[in-house]
């Protein structure tokens, strides 16, 4: 039987994946149209002259432990603290 604790790779794997296709993201992306903000280098996927841009966060993701922590106590918590509903009986909650 696989372990009922979802390891902190995944979830770092899927927060990562949910940032990468944040709307905030590619808004950030846009509204600086695919420049680098430092260097003016432009992002560009033509064979050859292959250049990515990243976003960057300013302030900072200080702690990862921290989030994946949060993330444990609130979403992905023990099945003492869940129940099984019908959509009905969620619905009402």
């Amino acid at each position: 039987m696989p372990d009922p604790i979802t390891p902190r790779s995944q979830i770092v794997h899927n927060l990562r994946q949910l940032w990468l296709r944040s709307r905030e993201r590619g808004e950030c992306m846009k509204l600086a149209h695919y420049t680098c903000q430092k260097c003016g280098k432009k992002q560009s996927k033509k064979k050859g002259f292959e250049q990515k841009v990243e976003v960057h966060h300013k302030e900072g993701i200080e702690n990862w432990d921290i989030l994946v922590d949060e993330i444990r106590h609130f979403l992905l918590t023990t099945p003492d603290k869940l129940e099984c509903l019908c959509p009905d009986c969620h619905d009402r909650l």
